[in-house]
């Protein structure tokens, strides 16, 4: 017969994980090969985009200058405190993109924490007229 051979679902087949230190075998061998080379490198990938090679100027800028993520924004926000609040949030956000005060992509982001804020008052909207009910109706008995 053959013994049960998978992992046992929530258990790890290497609880400690791996150890802090080692590093893969191909990391260290690349290190190993470019060690004292880093200065001459930087200074042919910035030789070849000032000849033009577009790929070598890409990767330049691109450590200069990475790839923006999130930003902090501000504006005026109304505050959301029930459903009704929702209007004016959209509101506001549709115009802090029309006036650019924020990106398109920022407004959407913002639509849709509006979004998940407008369910969550929903949702315990819900469970408040629910509970009202029950308790309507328990008294009726």
């Amino acid at each position: 017969m053959k013994e049960n051979t998978k992992f046992k679902k929530g258990k790890s087949g290497n609880p400690k994980g791996r150890p802090n230190g080692p590093r893969n075998k191909v990391t260290l061998a690349v290190e190993e090969l470019l060690d004292g080379q880093a200065e001459a490198l930087t200074q042919k990938a910035v030789d070849m985009a000032l000849g033009g090679d577009t790929v070598a100027l890409r990767l330049c800028l691109e450590r200069i200058c990475p790839p923006r993520k999130d930003r902090l924004i501000s504006f005026e926000m109304p505050s959301i405190k029930v459903a009704s609040d929702m209007v004016q949030a959209i509101g506001a956000t549709l115009e802090a993109v029309s006036n650019r005060d924020i990106t398109p992509s920022e407004g959407r982001e913002l639509a849709a924490m509006i979004e998940i804020q407008r369910r969550a008052i929903e949702t315990e909207e819900l469970e408040a007229r629910i509970t009202k009910l029950e308790t309507m109706k328990e008294e009726n008995r």
